[in-house]
């Protein structure tokens, strides 16, 4: 296995936040199906960097991005490591040439630079979010709803050695006692498998099953984003649910 890098820095939830908890009462939420999601969208998600330098962030804000433009508007997107590794750069001053500028992402940063600037894809078009929510990052029944409705949803979470371990078995992500904490990382989870309690994210080019246990030990901060590539052209969501309404409501609020 090549080297894998993490990237994320610690959860700075800030009062500001939009929280899917707040909007579930008076949003009306879709049943969810035993087994949804498009982990197998693309045969090879591509590392974007993620393999030599901690980009993780930023090589999953591209992967839910590939994941939108493929399900909802019938079309292929492509992001490159040059690219991916440029807003990189951009946001965090981020230098290939000095390790030591190689520091990971504050999600938080990392949100605001993709509303206001948006990140590259390989033809130079940038792809922005607008409105972002942030769930509970222990919930596991609004981590199925919100990955149903959005498509994905983007998770922050240390990571544990055992997880690498894991990974390169291709076994799930699960806790395991005493585990030590080797760094933060990012994923965006894409769906549901058959197996009760697990999910499946994208990660080092390939998807990646957890379970609600390792989820709910590990994870520190779960976002969803309201973006233009997840309109369907009725103004709707993947499965019919109104975003366009949502995304009026958020932005009619003050904080």
């Amino acid at each position: 296995m090549p080297e894998l890098k993490l990237g994320k820095k610690p959860a700075a939830p800030t009062s500001k936040d939009f929280k899917f908890s707040e909007l579930a009462p008076d949003i009306k939420l879709p049943s969810v199906p035993s087994r949804f999601g498009h982990g197998t969208a693309f045969p090879d998600w591509k590392m974007l960097g993620n393999d030599q330098y901690g980009d993780c962030v930023w090589a999953g804000a591209a992967h839910e991005h590939m994941l939108l433009n493929k399900v909802v508007q019938h079309q292929d997107v492509a992001f490159d490591d040059t690219a991916v590794l440029g807003d990189y750069t951009a946001a965090t001053g981020f230098d290939a040439s000095d390790p030591s500028t190689d520091n990971g992402t504050d999600v938080h940063e990392a949100l605001s630079y993709r509303r206001k600037t948006g990140i590259a894809d390989a033809a130079g078009t940038r792809h922005k979010i607008g409105a972002y929510v942030a769930l509970d990052p222990k919930d596991w029944q609004h981590l199925e709803q919100a990955a149903y409705i959005f498509g994905a949803v983007g998770i922050g979470f240390e990571f544990p050695a055992s997880a690498m371990d894991q990974f390169n078995a291709n076994e799930p992500w699960h806790p395991v006692a005493g585990s030590k904490i080797e760094g933060g990382h990012y994923v965006p989870v894409v769906g549901s498998v058959h197996a009760p309690d697990q999910a499946t994210a994208i990660s080092w080019a390939r998807r990646q099953v957890f379970t609600k246990d390792f989820y709910e030990q590990y994870n520190d901060e779960a976002w969803v984003y309201i973006t233009p590539e997840e309109l369907r052209s009725d103004g709707k969501g993947l499965h019919g649910f109104d975003l366009t309404k949502l995304n009026s409501f958020l932005s009619a609020l003050k904080h």
